[in-house]
């Protein structure tokens, strides 16, 4: 496993993958469940160009949509969450019952697709930060709600009914 770790307006982030073009692991430092440099990894400052490009361009307001080769591991139902996080634009919000639906799941199913959310292994890239309580507060980020709620902010979203 590769990893580098980049600075950012939130903090530093690493950056890891099987391989320097694909990533497996995106967390700020002190993040929560943030993947362990482990055994075997590998830094290496030149991998992972193009994300550190897009990370960049997005958090400069630049960029409204990833597009990066990406593998994860997780169980099919975090599989499944996490590909109907991918499809929450740019500039919204989605409660977690709402996710759990477009998940095909039960909209009372919301919290174990917010287990599902909070273990997002590639954080900003798949936006779990525009997931909201279901009155629209901000609730359960990995990465803590302050950059959650500067995420939203970048894409323009916070202070259309959204509570802090």
């Amino acid at each position: 496993m590769r990893y580098t770790i980049v600075p950012g307006p939130l903090g530093e982030m690493t950056l890891a993958g099987p391989r320097p073009d694909v990533l497996s692991h995106l967390a700020f430092a002190g993040q929560r469940y943030e993947p362990a440099i482990g055994e075997g990894w590998q830094r290496d400052d030149t991998a992972f160009p193009e994300a550190t490009r897009q990370l960049a361009a997005y958090f400069a307001g630049d960029l409204k949509e990833f597009d990066l080769t990406f593998e994860v591991v997780g169980s099919e139902f975090r599989r499944r969450v996490w590909d109907a996080l991918d499809t929450v634009p740019y500039g919204t919000t989605v409660t977690y019952g709402a996710l759990a639906v477009a998940a095909g799941l039960p909209a009372n199913a919301s919290r174990a697709v917010g287990g599902a959310v909070g273990h997002n292994p590639i954080s900003v890239i798949r936006p779990c930060h525009r997931v909201v309580g279901a009155n629209g507060t901000l609730t359960g980020y990995a990465g803590g709600v302050d950059r959650k709620r500067h995420l939203l902010t970048l894409e323009g979203h916070l202070g259309q009914g959204l509570l802090l």
